[in-house]
């Protein structure tokens, strides 16, 4: 039976990244949120590649915006409601409009702590009913104590969890001011309730957690063997530019969607050999090869508990 420390089980319940102490959350000068420019309507802003703390303000992943005539489609809250007005301000003054809604990718803290002050400003929250589980459950309010304590005072208890306006369950599609945009549903993979945004005209897309770019996944409780067939799914679209969840934008959407795939393959790979062949978890992972992925940011934050995920998932699929 595979053994798991304390920071491992917080791992697991999504509240590692904001354990304090850690070498990769250490003080600096806090990430600007700027609008980068990635298609004629589309844009984004990039989060840290690290863990969050209360230097960084929670500002570890991507969001994104489609420009329209009739206000901003918004990819993702980020992780902090300081964050979410300096996004809005920022739309504000690369478009002149407001935000007419706000899409979520999934339901981790990262995404949606900043939700709050969308819907404050009137835009309306759309997102898949996979989410609904985790809303209501423990570990979420659990994660949101934590974040309170651990990333105070970006996070507090004025901050809250915020359900969506809308849930959808298929594909689903905004069209405002001629301007197309498809919400699809691709989970379970990363969480149940995967979605991304498709910009088709532009041949954009909005990948969510399930591409991480220059940086180890978190792959947390999720469905790894999903996770690649939604990848199939994404390299189908034949999209030319990938935001993905964290990291760099990709204009290398292929190659960058392979990586985040090989990866989780070769978990399933390693770990379920050893599943197969009963070997303590402990044992597998010192004996397994990780120098194609060590060099990667986070390796050393994400890839013990990765590794350990994908050991009981894996040891639930052989029985």
């Amino acid at each position: 039976m595979p053994s798991i420390s304390r920071r491992g089980w917080l791992a697991a319940l999504g509240l590692a990244a904001v354990l304090p102490g850690s070498a990769l959350a250490q003080a600096a000068p806090p990430a600007t949120v700027r609008a980068r420019r990635v298609s004629p309507s589309c844009w984004y802003v990039q989060g840290e590649s690290a863990l969050g703390s209360a230097a960084n303000r929670n500002f570890i992943s991507n969001a994104g915006f489609v420009a329209t005539p009739e206000g901003a489609v918004v990819i993702d809250a980020l992780g902090s409601p300081q964050l979410a007005r300096e996004l809005i301000a920022e739309i504000r003054r690369v478009t002149g409009k407001g935000v007419s809604h706000v899409v979520l990718t999934h339901y981790h803290a990262d995404h949606i702590y900043g939700l709050q002050e969308f819907q404050q400003a009137g835009a309306r929250v759309v997102a898949h009913r996979g989410a609904l589980e985790y809303l209501h459950s423990d570990t979420a309010a659990l994660r949101l104590a934590a974040s309170r304590t651990e990333l105070a005072p970006w996070i507090d208890a004025q901050t809250r969890l915020v359900p969506a306006d809308l849930w959808i369950e298929g594909r689903y599609e905004l069209l405002l001011g001629g301007t197309r945009i498809e919400l699809l549903p691709v989970g379970p993979a990363h969480t149940p309730e995967d979605l991304v945004v498709h910009v088709p005209a532009e041949k954009v897309l909005f990948a969510g957690d399930l591409v991480f770019r220059g940086r180890i996944p978190f792959v947390g409780q999720a469905n790894s063997g999903h996770w690649i067939k939604a990848l199939d799914v994404l390299l189908a679209l034949e999209a030319e530019v990938v935001v993905p969840g964290h990291g760099a934008l990709s204009t290398s959407a292929r190659e960058d969607m392979r990586t985040t795939r090989d990866y989780l393959a070769y978990l399933r790979q390693v770990m379920g050999r050893a599943a197969r062949e009963m070997e303590p978890f402990d044992e597998a992972y010192a004996r397994t090869d990780w120098s194609r992925f060590q060099h990667l940011p986070l390796f050393g934050a994400a890839n013990r508990m990765n590794a350990y995920n994908t050991y009981l998932l894996m040891e639930r699929e052989v029985q």
